[in-house]
């Protein structure tokens, strides 16, 4: 690399980039890396000697170092050349180029024309056309962020701006062009692109000449079903294959796509690679040749040496690299000049194939201080380390703003600098930086960036003909249109403006993926104080704002605003008086003052009006006129108000319609005294408050009042105008107006004041009147005395004479309306800039965050930082630190108390059983003990013993109840008795209640019974461990102690010995032999003398056992046992405290051993019980290990006492775990012949069940097994999570086969067996009668499945007696699934056969054709559906488009005909098919976008069938993450723990086995460790992959949450969350999750979360209260489209047969809706569906008198329709008529009305209508539609002679019609 003085020339010429010459001559002469100029194209030349001076020492180092320096150079641009194939990173993708991200933080242009020959030669065919062609794909649609791509750089320009611009080319004919046909070798990974589909496979243009290069189908199979979802490939798609064959000496080359082999693809010596043909992207496999602080330099394929910069240093690695090791490598560059190879290190880039998973940067744009350099690049930049420990770059041309200013000894490694955050580089995985002033001072950076309606300052950079172009950021310039130059018409603009000038617009539009931004340069629109409407929504009835006028026309002015919201203002409100050519007074770009009159958002229209702004006063008498205005306010009078300034006392607001000024006081702006100030702070000039109440009014100004209380005083008309109408003892509200020495004066809405003397101000004694009130505040007092003389009264204030009822509901009420006004002002939050302010505004209480502490206080109190944003500040006060040791830097879970929304802190807790809250359904009204958390002026939040769930309850009881004495405060910690008014935290995050009598109030939180020391959060509560947690003690262990029992918990006893050193006794350590089902712990009695033995320690922080050596011991609670075999003099068997996991503690026991363990808890989300089987060891046992018996099953916490004693048996486990898996049914192994319990996973129609079984073992239960007695319902008795006994019949494979059979479970039964196993052929005698399962109906005879693997066949001539049906109705007599009897005839165990007769006659059952045939068999599972998947189908069963079933047909045609002809195939009928698509269980596709699925069952085969999936419809957007697909329910219990993995999954295991390898490694030779390490390495990338794998169903919260942030805007996977949530009955985290759903889901996609809120409505229906679902309903209302949620409300209703609810609703939607078609039809269809025909008929008079004329004959129609399917035939064949009588020539009416006869009536009904028809004289067109359907319904139902006539008929048309023509 040259010095500074080549990167920033003196002057004189600029040097030409030829002269390279010193540049390597100096690489020459000190060659750290042993490369020659022509580096590597050889072997590595040796050293050359020669003689070296002892003069030359030193400065040959310092020559040295700076050569290593250089030599690890990172790139830059001057150091790219045209021909330099390069590793690129698809950053962004627009329509005709794409963004590639390099590396080293460069960036270049790939233009639509450099992808390959064949998509230009596409592109020109489309252009030459002038039609867009269906088989090419838009770049969007080829190319997705995150992709890796092989470049070649095409050209270096300059830019106007004089920047060097990189166009890169992946075109695979310039990328491969190094490589020729002969060095093609099979195992080369190539990249190339689709040129053309062939009927076998693709032909792939890999750039090689005289090479064809072939992708067969079956290669490309699975890239296509996982990548493309199952749609061809398409011409220009870009593939990363590996070479499977070369034939022909590289004429013919065969490539593969499969993941396994591109993703392992290495680059190999025997792939003969040349420094000339080496590629980017190729894997190699490396070895550290030098190790230096800039970098590795790598030897690779034996003779190459390459270069690592320490940007692609694995960042987990940094540091630990040493000479010789062996590394996995991806080439980056290859300079083809100087044939310096770069290679990265980083994980991604060693899986070819795979994109870049982190394509953003969350902080872009933010301003860094004091960031220090890293590393300083002459021709580069200069590398930062960030706050956070990751590594940022900065580009030479960012460093400073301009050469002239640039100093390089400023970015000495250490000095900090101030810079902003401007980018992401990809291919480094490093945020890219800019110290430039100008950047780090400008207002934008994206266009993201800028809002609409903000003013924004630019420097003009053109003047155009069409506008002004104005800069207004880096890269960034706006349009200001010529119309949008001043407030008039500009003819020359050039004379006012000048190039360079700065200017103030405001933004009109602003459209950041377009890259769009149109300004304005109007002055009034510029510095206008009025609210801007950006939206439709946004323009509310009498909003005063400016706009201008684009059209002027005769009917009025359209008027358009910001963001292209426009509206009309109509001729008669243009003007007071009539204008009749509005376009001779008004012209276009005029701005105006406009009023709106009304707004329509759902139709984007808007009506407008200059009316209300004429002002006839002159300017002179405004006062006067304000004055005037003034008067129309009357004092009690509501109003809404603007707020137009905001003073330290109150708001200056505006009384609308007429802007007349007026004033609220703080105080007046709440009844909560404190929430006064925090509504001021938040409310902003220009928001409008409503029903605000008029007090007085001045000379000055009118005063308002916006206090609830009083407001509603007045509504409700309680409030006396005069003296004369209040009597003594009336009780008034009013407010504090002034207080004095002797008392307090308060007055009241209408003007009127009393006074409340000293001696009755308070039932307390008061000595400060000021102490008890504050001015302002809302209080309630009781007339005592009027003097109507005077014009005076006497008030009481005491609380005794004030009361208003009961004070507990005073309370609740009082703390509603404060948690309300919070919420509002959360609100007003949520609509400002700030982030931080967004995300304080969005925090409640109850949340638990990740933080990290950042300073421990003086006062004990922790200040921690880290949450969701960089500047939020969260304290946790001394006692909420629970005691905790705590250092800067460490992370914690905190729970949220409360947002302080004035100072923007956040107070926290870390005590754990707030963290760890149990969510437990509580009863309203119940009361429950609590512990104060948190005190605000007016509430305190507390947290429920039982639960930690957080509570709020009011300080206060009355509105004068403000004064406490210092004795009746409460305190934080304190315990408090509180009686439940909400059972679920609403928006707040807290839960209601009111507090209890005072008296039951305690000093410090109460104990809990049921806590155990086993848990580090319960024994940070318990008192008695940490009395005295720092006392030291001197024992060891073995010595034996003397102590008293100080507390007995089930689990353990705790006794303190002498020096009050605490101990504790496990409940194993009591006796020597435990009676089963006992309590060890109960023998012992507080207050107790025990001798024990010292068996362990453990340390109190971390609950761990610690050996006697270690330091801390002597701080440890002493773990000791009284058993009389440890008190024996040396016989005590002490704890291992040696072995570092408890993986290794586990290991000594045995499966099979059995064990005495003493049971903790039974976990409901995990499904075990938690045992105890040591004090350091614990056990889990599998719910399905507990018992036999289902009643234990499913209420263990019933069975099982805490502490109480068990026998269990030990079973394996897969994998080393920290726990012993238990049973207490006695097998530990699966084999033939046992009995075990499993859990159904999935119901397979007509196949039977897949079931879980313990040791995450599945079984499949056949059709013949599931019970004794066969049923063509069998299998609706089962859904997924039911628990069956099993017995295993065979364990031979991994898939177990089971029997349900009770003949084989319960064998003592002895039940009846109606229906005989029949497992083989042999079980099958002849004469035998046997029932089973119609398989399919073939063309000779019928196929019936008589046990899992023997098929019968009965030929036709044995199925009946009858003549048999036409071959299509064969199907709905024997649908599959069909249960018959059937006789052997013949059996052949040689060929595998068994016929049958279906004969009544051989049966001696009816005849299979006798009876109707039944409509086709719904599966198992779609009648019997959990009530999960209901709640959650409302809105997928409407979600079919149009088009759904002619794809449909058409996509089964094709994929029969594709599929293997082997084997016989049986589609599910479409019905029912349609039926499967629709339900969520069975499709991940509930959009109409989305793919349909189908699902097709193979035949004949042994193992568990995966239906295919065969995707059709729209393709998938190449941005958008694969949906989930769900094959059988929402049941997961199958997943990575039944692999055997290649690494630790649990975080325990990993030390010990850590330990072990060092061993291994002695033992083996290098062949053996290298196969190891390629076999580690592909499990683990099989373990990746099948986390990575989209078909792979998620089994926890865990996988929900991580798929639910990969796609985010997905509903489906957000209700198969909520689904799995409700499987377990948690209602609770279903509601959270639904709320999270919302708050996730782009506001974008109002689909998505209509699907989420429909399925919140569906699920508060089901588990809710009708007030939750109202409340749900109404928010449902506000977000989405009214009509849409309305409409789904009301099916729901229908649907749980909720009539009258229904029925209610319904009515409000006719008021409502009246206009809308659908709601009337919807409505009709409801009536006629309870059998209310005359009911229906009024509804669609009513509807006709709604709705417009033209609608009408559709609604007739409709209703018709309805009438055939739900009501009376002929009352709707008499609608139809009458409707034809009057529109006779509507073919659409005919058409339905043919469609409705053929479906419900006679043929002779059908052939007269089509006779009517065919004689109507309408369009040839028309009439030859319906000959056609007349010919089609004739060859279906008719004989050969009617079809024959309607042919006659259309000829004897044809030539009247010609005749006619002729004549």
């Amino acid at each position: 690399m040259a010095s500074v003085e080549e990167s920033f020339p003196r002057g004189g010429t600029r040097k030409s980039p030829k002269s390279e010459k010193p540049s390597q001559q100096a690489i020459e002469q000190d060659n750290l890396f042993d490369i020659s100029t022509e580096e590597e194209s050889t072997k590595r030349k040796k050293s050359q000697k020669g003689p070296v001076k002892a003069k030359k020492l030193k400065t040959e180092k310092k020559e040295a170092s700076k050569s290593v320096r250089e030599k690890f150079e990172i790139l830059s641009v001057e150091s790219l050349c045209e021909g330099m194939r390069i590793l690129g990173c698809v950053k962004e993708v627009n329509e005709l180029e794409l963004v590639i991200s390099l590396p080293n933080g460069l960036q270049g242009f790939v233009q639509v024309t450099e992808i390959c020959d064949a998509y230009t030669q596409k592109l020109n065919e489309q252009v030459a056309q002038e039609d867009p062609l269906e088989d090419l794909l838009r770049l969007p649609d080829l190319f997705s962020p995150g992709m890796l791509v092989r470049c070649v750089v095409s050209s270096l320009d300059i830019t106007e701006r004089g920047k060097k611009s990189v166009k890169l080319s992946v075109n695979p004919k310039h990328v491969n062009k190094v490589l020729s046909a002969e060095a093609l070798r099979p195992g080369m990974l190539l990249t190339g692109t689709v040129s053309s589909l062939e009927d076998h496979g693709y032909l792939v243009d890999i750039g090689v000449s005289g090479t064809r290069a072939f992708l067969s189908l079956q290669k490309a199979q699975e890239y296509i079903r996982q990548k493309t979802k199952g749609a061809n490939l398409k011409i220009g798609q870009y593939l990363t294959c590996v070479v499977e064959e070369v034939k022909s000496n590289g004429g013919v080359v065969g490539l593969s796509l499969e993941h396994s082999e591109v993703s392992s693809a290495f680059a190999t010596e025997e792939q003969s690679w040349s420094l000339n043909n080496l590629l980017p992207g190729l894997v190699v496999k490396a070895q550290v040749q030098k190790v230096t602080e800039f970098g590795l330099q790598l030897n690779f394929l034996t003779f190459f040496t390459g270069l690592v910069d320490f940007m692609h240093l694995e960042p987990k690695k940094i540091g630990a690299y040493s000479s010789k090791q062996t590394v996995k490598a991806c080439i980056l560059c290859i300079h083809p000049r100087t044939r310096v190879v770069r290679l990265s290190l980083r994980p991604v880039f060693l899986q070819p194939g795979r994109p870049l998973t982190r394509i953003s940067y969350q902080q872009l744009g933010a301003v860094l201080d004091n960031v220090p350099v890293q590393g300083f690049f002459k021709k580069a930049g200069a590398t930062f380390r960030l706050k956070d420990g990751a590594l940022a770059y900065a580009r030479l041309s960012h460093l400073s703003d301009s050469k002239k200013t640039f100093n390089p000894e400023v970015f000495k490694p250490g000095s900090t600098h101030k810079c902003r955050i401007i980018d992401y580089s990809q291919m480094d995985e490093l945020a890219l930086l800019s110290l430039r002033k100008s950047v780090i001072t400008a207002q934008f950076l994206r266009y993201q960036d800028i809002k609409i309606g903000a003013v924004v300052k630019g420097t003009v950079l053109a003047i155009k003909p069409f506008g002004i172009l104005v800069k207004v950021g880096e890269q960034m310039r706006g349009l200001v249109p010529s119309m949008h130059l001043a407030d008039i018409m500009m003819k020359n603009p050039e004379k006012k403006y000048h190039l360079g000038d700065e200017v103030k617009c405001r933004v009109l539009l602003c459209d950041p993926e377009a890259k769009k931004l149109i300004m304005t340069l109007k002055k009034t629109l510029v510095t206008s104080k009025l609210p801007a409407i950006m939206c439709y929504e946004d323009a509310k009835p009498g909003l005063q704002t400016h706009g201008v006028i684009i059209r002027v026309k005769n009917y009025g002015c359209i008027v358009k605003f910001y963001n292209s919201v426009q509206g009309l203002v109509p001729k008669h409100e243009l003007s007071d008086q009539y204008i009749p050519d509005p376009e001779k007074v008004f012209y276009t770009g005029q701005v105006v003052k406009v009023a709106v009159l009304n707004s329509e958002p759902s139709k984007e229209r808007l009506l407008l009006s200059f009316k209300l702004l004429s002002d006839s006063e002159p300017k002179n008498d405004s006062v006067e006129s304000s004055q005037k205005k003034g008067r129309a306010v009357n004092i009690g009078q509501l109003v809404d108000v603007k707020v137009l300034e905001k003073t330290k006392d109150g708001l200056e607001v505006a009384i609308l319609p007429h802007s007349i000024p007026a004033f609220i006081p703080t105080p007046h702006l709440s009844d909560h005294v404190a929430n006064g100030p925090l509504l001021h702070h938040w409310l902003q000039a220009g928001d409008t408050l409503h029903r605000v109440l008029c007090l007085s009014q001045g000379e000055k100004h009118i005063l308002l009042c916006r206090k609830p209380a009083l407001v509603s005083t007045v509504e409700g008309g309680q409030d006396p105008k005069s003296l004369s109408e209040i009597q003594p003892g009336m009780l008034l509200i009013g407010f504090v107006k002034s207080i004095k020495d002797y008392g307090v004066f308060v007055q009241f809405p209408s003007g009127l004041h009393g006074l409340a003397p000293k001696t009755i101000m308070s039932d307390k004694f008061v000595t400060t009147p000021s102490d008890h009130f504050v001015v302002g505040q809302t209080v309630v007092a009781k007339v005592t005395n009027v003097d109507e003389e005077k014009q005076r009264m006497l008030l009481s204030l005491r609380l005794s004479d004030c009361s208003l009822g009961d004070s507990a509901s005073t309370s609740f009420i009082l703390l509603c309306q404060c948690l309300e006004e919070l919420q509002g002002i959360r609100s007003l939050m949520s609509n400002q800039d700030s982030v931080l302010i967004q995300t304080l505004a969005e925090m409640t209480p109850g949340m638990v965050l990740d933080v990290m502490v950042q300073e421990v206080l003086e006062d004990g109190s922790v200040v921690f930082s880290g949450g969701p944003v960089p500047d939020l500040i969260l304290k946790a006060s001394r006692y909420h630190r629970a005691g905790q040791e705590v250092e800067s830097g460490q992370k914690r879970k905190v729970v949220v108390l409360h947002v302080d929304v004035l100072k923007l802190e956040v107070h926290v807790s870390l005590h754990q059983d707030l963290v760890n809250r149990k969510a437990r359904k509580l009863r309203k009204s119940s009361r429950h003990q609590g512990i104060v958390q948190h005190l605000e002026e007016s509430f305190a939040v507390a947290s429920l013993m039982e639960t930690g769930q957080l509570v709020a309850f009011s300080l206060i009881s009355h509105l004068n109840d403000t004064f406490h004495f210092d004795s009746e405060k409460l305190h934080v910690g304190q315990g408090v008795c509180l009686t439940l008014k909400t059972t679920e935290p609403g928006v707040t995050g807290l839960i209601l209640a009111v507090e209890g009598p005072a008296s039951k109030r305690t000093s410090g939180p109460a104990r809990r019974d049921s806590e155990t020391i086993d848990d580090k959060e319960e024994e940070e509560e318990d008192s008695d461990l940490t009395v005295r947690t720092k006392k030291k003690h001197g024992l060891a262990i073995g010595d034996k102690v003397t102590g008293t029992v100080k507390s007995v918990k089930a689990t353990h006893v705790v006794v303190t010995l002498e020096d009050g050193i605490i101990g504790c006794i496990h409940a194993s350590r009591i006796l020597d032999d435990v009676p089963v089902g006992t309590s060890p712990t109960t023998t012992l009695k507080v207050g107790e003398k025990v001798t024990a033995r010292v068996i362990g320690g453990r340390d109190l922080k971390t609950s761990k056992f610690l050996p006697i050596s270690h330091p801390r011991f002597v701080l440890t609670i002493l773990e000791l046992s009284i058993r009389p075999s440890d008190l024996k003099k040396d016989d005590y068997s002490a704890l291992n405290t040696h072995s570092v996991s408890p993986v290794e503690k586990t290991q000594p026991y045995q499966d099979g051993q059995t064990v005495t363990c003493f049971f903790k808890k039974y976990n409901a989300v995990k499904k075990w019980l938690e045992v105890d089987v040591t004090p350091d060891i614990r056990g889990r046992i599998p719910l399905l290990l507990t018992s036999l018996n289902l009643k234990v099953l499913k209420h263990p916490e019933k069975k099982f006492q805490v502490g109480q004693a068990l026998r269990a048996t030990v079973v394996g486990s897969d994998v080393p775990k920290a726990f012993l898996c238990l049973s207490l049914i006695g097998p530990y192994k699966l084999e033939q012949g046992e009995v075990v319990m499993g859990r159904v996973l999935s119901v397979l129609p007509n196949k039977g069940l897949t079931i879980s079984l313990p040791f995450g073992k599945i079984g499949k239960a056949s059709l013949f097994h599931v019970s004794d007695s066969y049923s063509e319902v069998v299998l609706e008795d089962f859904f997924p999570q039911k628990i069956v006994r099993c017995y295993v019949l065979s364990s031979e494979h991994r898939l177990l086969t089971l029997s349900l059979r009770s003949s084989r479970t319960n064998r003592e039964t002895k039940s009846k067996i109606e229906d005989p196993e029949i497992n083989s052929i042999q079980d099958v005698k002849e004469g035998q009668l046997l029932r089973g399962y119609v398989k399919s109906v073939l063309s000779h005879g019928v196929l019936v499945d008589l046990g899992p693997s023997v098929v019968g066949l009965a030929h036709n001539s044995r199925v009946s007696q009858s003549s048999p049906p036409e071959k299509e109705l064969y199907g709905s007599y024997l649908p599959k699934g069909k249960l018959i009897t059937a006789k052997v005839l013949r059996v052949n165990p040689e060929r595998n056969q068994v016929d049958l007769s279906l004969l009544p006659s051989d049966t001696g059952k009816p005849d299979v054709f006798s009876a109707s045939p039944e409509p086709l068999l719904l599966n198992a599972e779609e009648r019997k559906e959990g009530a999960e998947e209901r709640a959650l189908r409302g809105e997928e069963k409407k979600k079919k488009s149009p088009k759904r079933k002619e794809n449909q047909k058409g996509q089964e045609e094709k994929e029969s005909g594709r599929r293997g002809q082997g084997k016989r195939e049986r589609r599910e009928p479409v019905s029912e098919q349609e039926r499967v698509n629709k339900r969520p269980k069975k499709s991940g596709a509930p959009e109409e976008d989305d793919s349909g699925v189908e699902v097709y069952y193979r035949e004949g085969e042994d193992e568990l069938e995966q239906p295919e999936m065969l995707p059709r419809g729209k393709q998938m957007k190449p941005a958008e993450v694969p949906r989930l697909q769900l094959t059988s329910g929402f049941v997961w219990d199958v997943g990575l723990d039944s692999l055997t993995p290649a690494l630790p999954l649990q975080g325990e295991s990993s030390d010990s086995e850590e330990d072990e390898k060092p061993q291994q490694a002695k033992k083996k030779g290098k062949k053996e460790r290298e196969l190891e390490k390629q076999k580690a390495e592909k499990e683990l990338s099989r373990i990746e992959e099948a986390l990575m794998d989209p078909g792979r169903q998620p089994e926890s919260a865990d996988d929900f949450d991580r798929l639910v942030m990969s796609s985010p805007n997905s509903s489906i996977l957000w209700l198969q969350y909520m689904a799995f949530h409700l499987q377990a009955t948690e209602i609770e985290k279903a509601r959270a999750v639904a709320e999270r759903a919302l708050k996730t889901i782009s506001f974008r996609e109002e689909q998505e979360k209509l699907n989420v809120w429909v399925a919140l409505l569906n699920l508060e229906n089901m588990y809710g209260s009708q007030e939750s679902l109202t409340k749900v309903f109404e928010r449902a209302v506000q977000y989405n489209e009214p009509l849409k949620v309305f409409l789904h409300l009301a099916d729901i209703y229908t649907k749980s047969e909720k009539f009258k609810e229904a029925g209610e609703l319904y009515s409000r939607m006719l008021k409502r809706f009246r206009q809308e078609k659908a709601v009337w039809i919807k409505y009709g269809a409801f009536v006629l569906g309870r059998s209310q025909p005359g009911a229906s008929h009024r509804v669609l008079q009513r509807a006709l008198e709604c709705l417009p004329t033209k609608e009408h004959v559709d609604v007739i129609c409709k209703f018709a329709q309805l009438e055939f399917q739900l009501g009376d035939a002929e009352r709707a064949k008499a609608m139809f008529e009458n409707t034809l009588s009057t529109y006779p020539k509507r073919t659409d009416v005919w058409s339905v009305y043919i469609d409705m006869i053929i479906k419900h009536g006679s043929q002779k009904e059908v052939r007269d209508i089509f006779e009517r028809v065919i004689h109507l004289s309408l369009a040839p067109k028309r009439m030859k539609f319906f000959f056609k359907r007349y010919l089609d319904y004739e060859k279906q139902h008719g004989t050969e002679k009617d079809v024959q006539a309607v042919k006659a008929k259309a000829l004897e048309y044809v030539e009247a019609k010609s005749s006619v023509l002729e004549d």
